[in-house]
C-alpha cells in the first residue's frame, strides 16, 4: 500500500509504506469498531470528554505506528485497550484530578452567599450517552454514571486503571498486570486500596438509580422541566429527596436539601419570569438530563446555559449536577432556540 491518508472515525493519520495493504485495511476496520468503548474507557480515566477524545486519537495513532509489531497474541480490542490505558496513564502524570464541587472536601454552602466561579479548577465534565456504547459492558450506564466517575477521581491514576480494567472490563489480574507493567501481586494490592477508597467516598446513591428511560425518571424529569420553565421553582421541593445534593461547576459551592436548593435558585438564577428558561430533554452519563437554554435579552434567543444531569432514586431526585456549558454540540443539540 502506498503512502496516503487513512481515516479512523474523525481522525486522519498518515499511512506509511507497508506491504500487504489488505492487512492494514482489516486492522483499520477492526479497530474502528471499538472507538466508542475506548472513548468511554478514557473518559472514566480522565473525567473529561475532550481529554478522552484526544487520548483515543493518540491511541489510534500509536496503534497504527506500531501495527507491524502486533503479533496477534491478544485480540485487537485487548491490544487497543492496553495502548489506551498506558496513553491515559502518561497523560495523567501531569494533570490534576477532575472533581465535582462536593468532592473538594468543603461543607455544604449557604444558598444566600455569593457564588464563586473557579475556572482554574479542571472540573469533571458530562458524557453524552451517544459517546459511550450501552450495548456492551464497557459502555454500560453504571460504569459512566457521574457518582462512579467522580469517585474514580479520588484514586491515583494507576488505581483507577486497575479498578476499571478488573471490575468494569472484567480482565484477569494477570492481564491487568501485563497491561500496566507491574506484578499480579501489585495489581491485587492496588485494587484493594482502590476499593477501600471508593468505600470511603461512598457510592450509595449509585446503587438504586432509576435508568433514564424508566417511567419514574421520565415523570420526574417532566415535572422538573415544567417547574423551571414556568418559573415556579417552589414545585421543586416535591421532587427532591430530603438529602438531595445540587452543584453547578465551575461554581465551587454545593447545596443539600430541597429548601436550600430552591432558595439557591431564587437567589441566583438569572431568569426573571416564565419563558426565560427552555429545556431539551436528553441523557448523559447513563442518567436523565436536560439541556437548559437561557433567554439572551440582547439577541432575543435562548442560548446554551447549563446541562442538568439528574440522579433519580426510589424516593425522588437525589442529585443534580448543573454543568455550565457554552455549547451543546457534543450532545447533538441546536446552538440556540
Amino acid at each position: 500500500m502506498s503512502a496516503g491518508v487513512v481515516t479512523l472515525g474523525d481522525m486522519t493519520v498518515l499511512a506509511r509504506d507497508v506491504d500487504g495493504g489488505s492487512a492494514e485495511d482489516a486492522f483499520l476496520a477492526e479497530a474502528q469498531r471499538y472507538r466508542r468503548e475506548l472513548l468511554a474507557h478514557c473518559y472514566r480515566m480522565t473525567g473529561s470528554l475532550h481529554d478522552a477524545e484526544d487520548l483515543v486519537q493518540e491511541t489510534y495513532l500509536r496503534a497504527w505506528k506500531s501495527y507491524k509489531g502486533f503479533e496477534g497474541k491478544s485480540s485487537v480490542r485487548t491490544w487497543l485497550y492496553r495502548i489506551a490505558t498506558n496513553t491515559a496513564l502518561t497523560a495523567l502524570e501531569s494533570r490534576q484530578r477532575r472533581p465535582l464541587p462536593s468532592g473538594l472536601g468543603t461543607p455544604s454552602s449557604d444558598p444566600t452567599d455569593d457564588i464563586v466561579a473557579r475556572h482554574e479548577v479542571p472540573w469533571l465534565e458530562p458524557l453524552p450517552d451517544d459517546a459511550a456504547d450501552p450495548s456492551t459492558i464497557v459502555g454500560s450506564r453504571e460504569s459512566v454514571r457521574l457518582a462512579f466517575v467522580a469517585a474514580l477521581q479520588h484514586l491515583s491514576p494507576r488505581q483507577r486503571a486497575v479498578l476499571v480494567l478488573r471490575e468494569v472490563l472484567q480482565w484477569k489480574a494477570a492481564e491487568v498486570a501485563e497491561a500496566v507493567g507491574c506484578s499480579t501481586a501489585a495489581v491485587n494490592s492496588l485494587l484493594q486500596r482502590a476499593r477501600a477508597q471508593l468505600d470511603a467516598v461512598g457510592l450509595s446513591e449509585d446503587d438504586e438509580l432509576r435508568p433514564p428511560d424508566s417511567p419514574e425518571a421520565q415523570d420526574l424529569l417532566t415535572r422538573y422541566i415544567a417547574a423551571f420553565e414556568s418559573y415556579d421553582v417552589d414545585q421543586l421541593v416535591e421532587l427532591f429527596t430530603d438529602d438531595a445534593v445540587w452543584e453547578m461547576p465551575p461554581f465551587d459551592g454545593w447545596y443539600r436539601g430541597p429548601h436550600d436548593i430552591v432558595l439557591l435558585s431564587k437567589t441566583h438564577c438569572p431568569a426573571e419570569g416564565p419563558g426565560d428558561m427552555r429545556f431539551i430533554r436528553t441523557t448523559a452519563n447513563g442518567q436523565p438530563a436536560a439541556a437548559l437554554y437561557m433567554l439572551n435579552r440582547d439577541t432575543g434567543r435562548h442560548e446554551p446555559f447549563q446541562m442538568h444531569v439528574l440522579a433519580v432514586g426510589a424516593e425522588g431526585i437525589t442529585h443534580v449536577v448543573a454543568f455550565h456549558v457554552t455549547t451543546f454540540e457534543p450532545f447533538g443539540l441546536p446552538a440556540h432556540l
